[in-house]
């Protein structure tokens, strides 16, 4: 591996860290949108209140790398997506401050507010990050000067909302296993059920988007399955996926968190591994891809971003085992709980 093949892969670590760790945010959020019951509420949003903002750090982290390794890539796909950035930024702030205002007032009427804002601000990243992932997987407007030619209306494409509604359900799955390890007694029972029906849409979505795929980006399977690495992930990826409904089955939720947890990190792994050297191809012309040599920084530069990840890196995951370690166990309702 080569300076920019590392980079490739590390950003890739980054972005899946945040899927795997946020991802269940966005699903408890998703679910709480729908939840009735004051109590119910309570124990969702303290679920997540201790680890919520740590697990953002990722997806911080992750830009920054992008931006520092690859300024092309970063430059020109925030432009394509800059309206899409702009409501993504608007939910993930009104998810935040939901968290602290929710309770400021003991008014019916105002947490409801808040609550709307908690459950839209996970229900739109959720969607918008599977929207922006499906458009990468199947290229975007790019011309011979690596600029962005299109618009915000050709990024709404069948194929790119059905990766955001994938990537929704995915989510919610993901939220609802993390949820089963937080709560107890019939709570427990309907997340278990509400991640076993959310399993059945995962695994039909996913099979029709990799069929879809074939058609609207064929290039992504050329030599792969020649690859070592490709069937390793997809045995993974097949093993994960149908465990989980055995893990839940035996009130394994560990495992069926860890099932959902290893899907995510293989499906990602699958389309990035589908897509290199690429970063963003063209669907204007393969060859105006912006790849991990034609859009990268100069080695010094790779080098010395290096040398601050090896260091940085191994802070952010100890600090995340550090705060699960704490929060640990099931949740429970006190003075100072959200």
């Amino acid at each position: 591996m080569d300076l920019n093949s590392t980079w490739f892969f590390l950003i890739g670590v980054l972005f899946i860290g945040y899927a795997i760790l946020d991802g269940f945010d966005f699903g408890v959020g998703v679910i709480y949108l729908f939840t009735k019951h004051e109590d119910d509420k309570r124990i969702m949003l303290n679920a997540i209140g201790p680890v919520w903002d740590g697990n953002e750090v990722w997806l911080i982290t992750g830009g920054g790398a992008l931006f520092a390794a690859f300024p092309v890539v970063y430059a020109t796909v925030f432009s394509a997506f800059y309206i899409a950035l702009m409501l993504l930024l608007a939910a993930l702030i009104f998810r935040a401050v939901s968290f602290e205002f929710r309770g400021k007032v003991n008014s019916n009427s105002w947490k409801k507010i808040w609550d709307f804002a908690f459950g839209i601000g996970s229900l739109l990243p959720a969607v918008l990050f599977g929207l922006a992932f499906g458009n990468i997987l199947r290229g975007i407007p790019i011309d011979s000067q690596g600029s962005f030619t299109g618009s915000f209306i050709g990024l709404l494409n069948p194929y790119s909302i059905l990766v955001g509604v994938l990537s929704l359900g995915l989510f919610i799955m993901h939220g609802a296993n993390y949820m089963t390890l937080k709560s107890e007694g019939d709570l427990q029972k309907r997340f278990s059920v509400i991640s076993s029906r959310f399993w059945i849409l995962v695994v039909l979505l996913y099979i029709i988007a990799t069929f879809l795929t074939l058609f609207e980006a064929g290039f992504l399977f050329d030599g792969i399955m020649n690859s070592f690495l490709f069937w390793i992930l997809f045995v993974l990826l097949l093993a994960s996926i149908l465990y989980q409904p055995v893990a839940l089955k035996a009130n394994k939720y560990f495992i069926a968190f860890l099932s959902s947890s290893v899907t995510i990190l293989s499906m990602i792994s699958l389309a990035a591994f589908s897509l290199f050297p690429r970063f963003v191809p063209s669907n204007i012309d393969l060859n105006f891809s912006l790849t991990i040599y034609n859009s990268s920084s100069t080695p010094r530069t790779l080098t010395a971003m290096l040398i601050i990840a090896l260091i940085g890196m191994p802070i952010v995951i100890g600090y995340s085992i550090f705060i699960y370690r704490v929060f640990k166990g099931k949740v429970i309702i006190s003075k100072e709980s959200y």
